[in-house]
């Protein structure tokens, strides 16, 4: 078997049929999409094992934002899920020539929109033991654009569907790609043990921008605070 490079080798594989690709690559179809460029846009990603079984589909709508920054945002969200649960070895597929291009090094990224998200993607790529990237046509693409504009029509902010190990079926195709997912209940959330909880006041003011929630006062919280949100909604006058 080829041998794999260790993490943080800093080489991205590029070709379709590298001759140097592992055993055991996972594979994720990512799309973006936006109507109106910048307009309301979404991304999606459909990640198969190394047996070609579907174990994730993933769709969430991101505001109004360019297409190209969806697509980042597609790809970004592969990686992330990569990193999270173990998998070393991933190539990405992709309709969209921009975002191959300068992953591979060929085009530079010269929006100031895109670097920040192009920096991200390569320092998550070059912790992996293998990763690739290729430019495939459209159609070959199609179950992650079907869901990226799925995401765009439903009233709902994303689709997160999962499949177990013991639940491997095969992609959707067609009609049946295109049909909406059911959201899979989210287990409830439990508040943190008392040595976890913190003596500030429960009570800031925070404006919905764009998807997020951003606080109009200063939180001065360690990186990475986990905070339980209690939502209440301030109506205009």
């Amino acid at each position: 078997m080829p041998k794999i490079p260790p993490p943080g080798s800093g080489r991205l594989f590029t070709e379709a049929h590298s001759s140097a690709a592992p055993s055991g690559v996972h594979i994720a179809n990512v799309d973006g999409a936006s109507r109106g460029n910048p307009g309301p846009a979404a991304y999606a990603v459909v990640l198969r094992d190394p047996d070609g079984h579907v174990v994730l589909k993933l769709a969430k709508k991101i505001g109004r934002e360019t297409n190209n920054v969806a697509e980042y945002y597609a790809l970004l969200a592969a990686l992330d899920y990569a990193a999270t649960h173990g998998i070393r070895a991933l190539r990405i597929r992709s309709d969209a020539e921009l975002l191959v291009r300068q992953m591979q090094g060929r085009y530079k990224v010269k929006s100031a929109h895109l670097q920040p998200l192009h920096e991200r993607a390569r320092k998550l790529a070059r912790q992996l033991d293998y990763f690739a990237i290729e430019h495939v046509p459209r159609e070959m693409n199609r179950d992650a654009d079907e869901l990226a504009n799925v995401a765009l029509d439903s009233a709902a902010p994303g689709i997160d569907r999962r499949f177990s190990d013991s639940d491997h079926r095969p992609a959707a195709t067609g009609a049946q790609a295109a049909a909406p997912l059911r959201e899979e209940p989210r287990p409830a959330q439990t508040p943190p043990p008392a040595s976890r909880r913190s003596a500030r006041p429960s009570r800031i003011r925070a404006r919905f921008v764009k998807g997020v929630l951003v606080p109009l006062e200063s939180l001065d919280l360690p990186e990475e605070t986990e905070v339980l949100l209690d939502l209440r909604i301030a109506l205009p006058d």
